[in-house]
C-alpha cells in the first residue's frame, strides 16, 4: 500500500483554505529554513514526495498568507533544495521568510496511481473495524521509518494507532469518506 503522503498537510500546520468537501485550497510541500550564500537562496526542507516539480518559473504561495513568489532559480542540496525567488537577491530581503511554510496550489497536484492516497484525504475519514464497527475518525498519520501509522480518536478521546499496510488497511473508500480497519489484538481500550 502506497503511503501517499505526497503534498501532505502535516499536523499542526496552520490552515490550509478549503475549497469544500474539506479539500484544501494549498497544500504544504516545504519549509523554508535559513538564507544560503549572498545571492538570495534559501534551504528549502522537502515535504512532498515530487521535489522535481520544484523548478525556475513556478510560482510557489509562501507563509499563512500564501504569498505567491516566482521560483528564480532551484537545485539540490544535501538532500533539500536551495530556491532563489524572483525580487529577492540577498540573505536580508529573502530571511523574512525563514521558517515559513511553502505551498503549491491543491489543484496542481499530480494524480495518484490507484490505491495511492495524500494524507489529507485521509485526515477525517471514519474508521471503522472488520464488521462495520464505528472506531471514531482518523486524526493523524505518523510517519515512521518502515511504514506510516494512523492515529484514529475514539469516541471516548483515547487514541490508537494502526500501522498503515495493506494487511492493517484492507479497504479506503473516499466516497463514503470510510476506511476499514483491521486491527491488533488487544488495540482497543478495555479488550
Amino acid at each position: 500500500m502506497k503511503t501517499g503522503k505526497s503534498y501532505r498537510q502535516k499536523a499542526g500546520s496552520p490552515p490550509t483554505g478549503s475549497q469544500g468537501d474539506s479539500e484544501p485550497a494549498f497544500l504544504v510541500i516545504g519549509k523554508l529554513r535559513r538564507p544560503h550564500g549572498v545571492g538570495g537562496e534559501m534551504y528549502l526542507e522537502i515535504l512532498t514526495d515530487f521535489p522535481e516539480r520544484i523548478q525556475a518559473e513556478v510560482v510557489l504561495f509562501v507563509g499563512e498568507q500564501h504569498i505567491p513568489l516566482k521560483v528564480r532559480s532551484c537545485r539540490p542540496h544535501q538532500n533539500n533544495l536551495l530556491v532563489a525567488f524572483e525580487g529577492f537577491t540577498d540573505p536580508q530581503s529573502i530571511g523574512q521568510y525563514r521558517n515559513a511554510l511553502v505551498y503549491f496550489l491543491a489543484s496542481d497536484r499530480p494524480n495518484l496511481e490507484d490505491g495511492e492516497f495524500y494524507h489529507h484525504q485521509l485526515i477525517g475519514l471514519q474508521a471503522l473495524d472488520e464488521h462495520g464497527a464505528d472506531l471514531g475518525a482518523v486524526v493523524d498519520i505518523l510517519e515512521t521509518g518502515a511504514n506510516d501509522v494512523l492515529v484514529v480518536l475514539l469516541p471516548d478521546g483515547q487514541e490508537i494507532m494502526v500501522p498503515y499496510t495493506d494487511e492493517y488497511v484492507p479497504t479506503i473508500d473516499l466516497h463514503k469518506a470510510q476506511i476499514h480497519l483491521r486491527l491488533l489484538p488487544g488495540i482497543l481500550p478495555g479488550t
